[in-house]
């Protein structure tokens, strides 16, 4: 059995910047270069360690009795 593969084919498209307005020519729908770069500055933040507390397993299920079984 041979399987075929498709390729996609992506073209380049002019559309408008949905954030400021200016003419852009790119392979998919979004902001521009520059306000790309604007969003990127803007909303950086710097990694952090967050405390969580140890996982406890619920203990609201019985044991099976074969489990429990003395051999």
């Amino acid at each position: 059995m041979r399987r075929h593969r498709r390729t996609v084919q992506s073209h380049v498209v002019e559309f408008s910047c949905p954030r400021c307005g200016a003419s852009v020519d790119a392979r998919f729908y979004g902001p521009c270069d520059g306000c790309r770069t604007q969003l990127r500055e803007a909303f950086r933040a710097e990694g952090r360690v967050v405390e969580v507390a140890e996982y406890e397993p619920k203990m609201s299920v019985t044991p099976n009795a074969v489990a429990l079984k003395d051999d």
